[in-house]
């Protein structure tokens, strides 16, 4: 029934004025990152995209508050960066240059790093971080190993929590959609007499969708998820401040509902990510040293429910599955700028304790390091040359049942390379080498099994290793912005389980090539023309022409050859702001394990194509009693049946009214 009432409805919508806090904007989403935008992952300082020898995407808040996207993972769904593992359930890997987030564990084992405000997430899950909160994210693609350590190997994904600023502002919003969504949420922001905040809450919940092809998948809805955001601190001295950033993340009951073959009813999980961030930030009078101290904690934990009326091989006890990371650590840093030099050196602490029911391991990781990262301009600042090296040292350690200690490291340099043809011309060049370092139980397991096996992990395993070479050129001038880049990525020494009878052990066995091209254009019309509104279109685009496993000479399995996004965004256009996004998912190779078969038949999946409209309008504006905007959303417009994991289907059209109060 809601699926036949979903076509009158999308006109009704798109008659009405609709969208978000976007409407307040005058700034159109940038698909590409201009050269004179700053970004602060790249060199763990501020610094300006042109001076970035390595691949720079930056998604700003006009973006975020333009996109229907709830999460970061449906936001980067949307962005073209590579392929998407994304299931019912809240759970959303992302892609870049064929390496992926790690959705679950350790997240030391990722083999793209997540950061929270320039820390370890401690989750790869990109569903577990909304983005009501966020004042923009930065992907640097390709290795970030001398920055961040273990796991930055095809990018680095770092999301940046606004900082409150100005008169203090609130704003009030309620959400209503298909399936039962509703969404209530407050953000609240500012500063006075030197302290600032930025704080959001949001709660929402949704009932199982339709497929769309039709089908009903049950148990994919949720009964709520909540999240808390909170930015603040105080200003105090001369450029001095102490700041706190608390965010958590909680889903009660959310569906976990298996193939939409074998349709499971009520299996669910709880999901849960929080942490805590203490941070002093300073800097000298003149701006040529700065410093920062960091202490953080956290947790990232799933429980999983499988009641055992549900399971019709009835060899399930019924209790619950836990996977859960306690995570504590700290960063120090300094840096010197002296205009044509800059260097900053700086130590990481972190400590990981994990436990899962599906590993009869319980482990501690713990990684002391070092880095120094330089910058040098010459040529009257036209050319920029950048390095860096990082030393590693771990720890590691299975706790339980008791196994053994063993430590490793590893040491990783970056060097790169910038030209500056003209203020709006930047041709670069970069080399980098990155890692993941083994697991405790892969390096120290000695144990037994309930089921019998010994574990005996390997002190002898190498980290994975990588090394990518690339080079590229960026334009910048009069509205337009554009983009061109190649890389090539070596990597080898995976880490694989290797059994022999009763007995379990770990190997590097594996190596293979990846390389391809990545390409962006956006073209604000309205500032080319002079017009008084925006108009941009944009695509950014990724494509794979090498994804080789170098041990059997086939194609990657999971790797899409060609993954793209584009559209365009309009934005005040007789009051009006409005964006069409395409999100295309090419072809990748993958085991198809839902025919039940072992091994697993050898299939294609993908090569489908997903839109989301949004558009937008200020309705009623009592100037400084504030203002009310009006939204509508459709996401999957097209009413696409498509999945980006075979068998998991993603819901059909579904559409959205917010209504939003802005104080």
């Amino acid at each position: 029934m809601v699926r036949k009432k979903m076509t009158p409805m999308i006109f009704l919508t798109m008659a009405v004025p609709g969208l978000s806090l976007a409407a307040e904007n005058s700034e159109a989403p940038a698909t590409t990152a201009a050269l004179d935008e700053v970004v602060v992952t790249a060199a763990r300082v501020s610094e300006s995209v042109r001076e970035v020898s390595a691949g720079v995407m930056v998604i700003g808040p006009e973006e975020i508050a333009a996109s229907p996207a709830r999460d970061v993972g449906e936001l980067l769904t949307q962005k073209g960066l590579g392929a998407v593992t994304r299931y019912p359930g809240e759970l959303t890997s992302l892609d870049i240059r064929g390496f992926k987030t790690a959705p679950y564990g350790n997240d030391l084992k990722a083999h793209v790093l997540v950061l929270l405000n320039g820390r370890r997430a401690g989750t790869g899950n990109l569903a577990k971080i909304m983005t009501g909160n966020v004042e923009r994210i930065e992907v640097i693609r390709g290795p970030g190993a001398v920055q961040y350590g273990s796991a930055a190997m095809g990018g680095v994904i770092n999301v940046i929590t606004r900082r409150g600023e100005g008169s203090p502002s609130a704003a009030l919003t309620g959400r209503i959609g298909s399936y039962g969504y509703d969404e209530s949420g407050v953000l609240m922001a500012g500063e006075q007499q030197g302290f600032d905040f930025s704080g959001s809450f949001s709660r929402a919940g949704m009932d199982d969708y339709d497929t769309g092809s039709g089908d009903r998948f049950h148990n994919t809805g949720y009964d709520h998820i909540d999240h808390y955001s909170l930015n603040a601190g105080y200003n105090f001295l001369e450029r001095q401040r102490i700041g706190v950033i608390f965010t958590r993340y909680y889903g009660d009951e959310i569906g976990s509902p298996g193939y939409l073959t074998t349709n499971d009813l009520d299996n669910s999980k709880d999901s849960a990510n929080h942490s805590l961030d203490i941070i002093y930030d300073g800097a000298s009078s003149d701006k040529v040293y700065a410093w920062q101290l960091r202490y953080f904690t956290g947790k990232d934990q799933d429980t999983w429910f499988d009641p055992v009326a549900s399971n019709a091989s009835g060899w399930d006890d019924g209790l619950p599955y836990l996977n859960k990371t306690d995570m504590s650590g700290a960063q120090a840093q300094a840096s010197m700028d002296r205009g044509p030099v800059r260097l900053t050196a700086g130590l990481d602490w972190l400590d990981y304790e994990s436990t899962s029911s599906a590993d009869p391991a319980e482990t501690d990781s713990e990684n002391y390091a070092a880095f120094l990262l330089g910058r040098v301009k010459f040529m009257e600042q036209r050319l920029i040359v950048d390095g860096g090296l990082r030393y590693d040292a771990y720890d590691l350690e299975v706790v339980e049942p008791a196994g053994r200690n063993e430590d490793d490291s590893n040491i990783a340099a970056s060097a790169g390379l910038v030209y500056l043809l003209t203020d709006a011309l930047k041709l670069r060049a970069h080399y980098g080498e990155a890692f993941i370092m083994p697991g405790a139980d892969e390096l120290a397991a000695d144990f037994f099994s309930d089921f019998g096996i010994h574990y005996v992990g390997n002190p002898d395993l190498d980290p994975e290793s990588s090394s990518t070479c690339e080079g590229g050129i960026n334009y910048s001038h009069n509205g337009l912005s554009a983009g061109l880049g190649y890389f090539h990525t070596r990597y080898e020494d995976k880490i694989e389980s290797v059994a022999s009878g009763a007995e379990q052990t770990w190997e590097n066995v594996g190596k293979a090539e990846i390389a391809g091209f990545e390409g962006e254009l956006a073209w604000d019309l309205g500032a080319r023309f002079g017009w008084s509104f925006e108009l941009r279109p944009y695509v950014n685009l990724t494509y794979l022409d090498r994804f080789e496993d170098l041990d059997n000479h086939a194609d990657l399995k999971y790797v899409s050859d060609w993954s793209a996004a584009y559209g365009i965004y309009a934005n005040d256009y007789q009051g009006f702001s409005a964006r069409l996004n395409f999100a295309y998912t090419g072809e990748q190779t993958i085991e198809d394990w839902e025919t039940g078969a072992f091994p697993a038949p050898v299939k294609s999946h993908g090569g489908f194509t997903v839109a989301d409209l949004s558009i937008s309008k200020k309705i009623l504006d009592f100037k400084e009693y504030g203002a009310f905007t009006l939204s509508g959303e459709v996401t999957n417009l097209f009413d696409t049946d498509y999945a980006y994991v075979k068998g998991y289907p993603m819901p059909g059209r579904m559409l959205f009214v917010t209504l939003t109060y802005n104080y």
